[in-house]
C-alpha cells in the first residue's frame, strides 16, 4: 500500500532521529579527536575556513556564519571557486573545517594539498573514516556509514542533520571554552528579535510620568483610585514619606477589595491605600534587561505578575511595566511551560 505523505514525512523524521541518536552514542569514541578540532579552532591565530561542496557548502555556510556570531573568526570558501583564486584567502594561521559526507567529493578532496601547502590545518566532518579526505586531515570527525532518508539513498538528508549536529557542538563547545557569553552576544547582535532580547532595558519602555502613577501610602482608596483610572498602566505604585516603594495597587486588587469589603461604599473609599495594597513588591532596576523583567514576571511564584514596579538606586519608583508592553515590544520569553 502506497504510504500518505505524512507518513513519507514520519520516516524521515524518524530516519534522522535515529542517526542522531547513533551520533550521540558515538561521541565517546570522537572524545578524543573532537577535543583536538576544538583545542585546533580556539589556537588559531588566523580563520577557521569551512569547505564544501553541494549540501555540505550550504551548510557549511550556515557554520561559518555561526561561528562568526558567536566569537570565532571564520569564512566560507566554495571549493571550485577556491581554483579561481579564493584559496588566496587560506593562510598558515588558518584552520579548514572540510565538509564531505562521502569523503571523496572530488573538488574537496583536490584543494586539500593546496590549503595543507598554505600551511592551514584540515579537520574532516565525514561520514567515511578511510576516506581520501580523513587520511589528508589533522582530525577526523566521522558519524560512520549511514543511510540517507529518501527512496534511492542518494538525497543528502540523514548526513546533512550530522553534519549540522556536528558542526553546532564545535560552535558551542568553541563558545564555552572562549567564555563567550551574553554581553558579547548583545555586542555580535545589535539588531532584530535577538538584538531587542539583548539590548531593550526596562527604562526605555519609560514614558515619564505617564508610565510612573504614584500615591502616598496616606492617599485614600478614592483618591488612588482616580489615579488609577486617569493612567493606562493598570496600577499605581504607592510610596512612603521619603518617596519609596513601599506597595503597588492593581486593577485586581481593586476587583478583590471590592468583592470582600462591608460597610459603606464611603467608609471603603476614605479608607488609606496602605491597608489595601500589596505590601513589599517585586521591582527591577531601571536598567534590567526587559528580556529578564519578563522572565521575571511569568515565573512568579505563586502566580505570574503583570504589572512590575521600577526603581531606581535609592528605592524610588521610576516607573511601572505592564507585561503587554513587554510583549508588544517583540519580546517571548522562550519559556516552555
Amino acid at each position: 500500500m502506497t504510504k500518505k505523505p505524512h507518513e513519507i514525512g514520519a520516516d524521515v523524521v524518524a530516519g534522522e532521529r535515529d542517526a542522531l541518536s547513533g551520533l550521540l552514542e558515538r561521541m565517546p569514541a570522537l572524545a578524543e579527536s573532537f577535543d583536538r578540532a576544538v583545542q585546533l579552532m580556539l589556537s588559531c591565530t588566523g580563520r577557521v575556513i569551512v569547505c564544501g561542496m553541494g549540501k555540505s557548502g550550504q551548510i557549511g555556510r550556515k557554520l561559518s556564519s555561526t561561528l562568526i556570531s558567536t566569537g570565532t573568526p571564520a569564512s566560507f570558501l566554495h571549493p571550485a571557486e577556491g581554483f579561481h583564486g579564493d584559496v588566496g584567502l587560506v593562510t598558515s594561521r588558518d584552520v579548514v573545517l572540510a565538509i564531505s559526507n562521502s569523503g571523496s567529493t572530488r573538488e574537496v578532496i583536490e584543494l586539500v594539498p593546496v590549503m595543507r601547502e598554505l600551511g592551514a590545518k584540515i579537520i574532516a566532518l565525514t561520514g567515511a573514516e578511510q576516506s581520501p579526505l580523513a587520511q589528508a586531515s589533522e582530525v577526523v570527525l566521522s558519524w560512520g556509514e549511514i543511510r540517507e532518508a529518501d527512496p534511492t539513498g542518494l538525497v543528502p538528508t540523514v548526513s546533512a542533520a550530522l553534519t549540522l549536529a556536528l558542526g553546532d557542538a564545535l560552535t558551542v563547545a568553541l563558545m564555552e571554552q572562549r567564555g563567550f557569553g551574553m554581553g558579547d552576544y548583545r555586542l555580535f547582535h545589535p539588531s532584530g528579535a535577538i538584538g531587542t532580547k539583548l539590548t531593550l532595558r526596562i527604562v526605555d519602555l519609560l514614558r515619564g510620568e505617564h508610565t510612573n502613577p504614584c500615591v502616598p501610602q496616606t492617599a485614600s482608596f478614592a483618591q488612588t483610585l482616580e489615579v488609577v483610572t486617569r493612567n493606562t498602566q493598570g496600577g499605581v505604585n504607592v510610596v512612603d514619606e521619603d518617596g519609596k516603594l513601599v506597595g503597588i495597587l492593581t486593577d485586581g486588587d481593586v476587583r478583590r477589595t471590592m468583592q470582600v469589603a462591608s460597610g459603606s461604599v464611603g467608609d471603603l473609599l476614605a479608607r488609606p491605600v496602605r491597608e489595601l495594597m500589596t505590601r513589599g513588591p517585586t521591582a527591577v532596576p531601571a536598567a534590567a534587561l526587559a528580556i529578564d523583567a519578563l522572565r521575571l514576571m511569568e515565573d512568579h511564584q505563586p502566580r505570574p505578575i503583570f504589572l512590575l514596579p521600577v526603581v531606581d538606586d535609592e528605592g524610588r519608583p521610576v516607573g511601572l511595566v505592564h507585561i503587554h508592553a513587554l510583549v508588544q515590544a517583540g519580546l517571548t520569553s522562550d519559556r516552555t511551560r
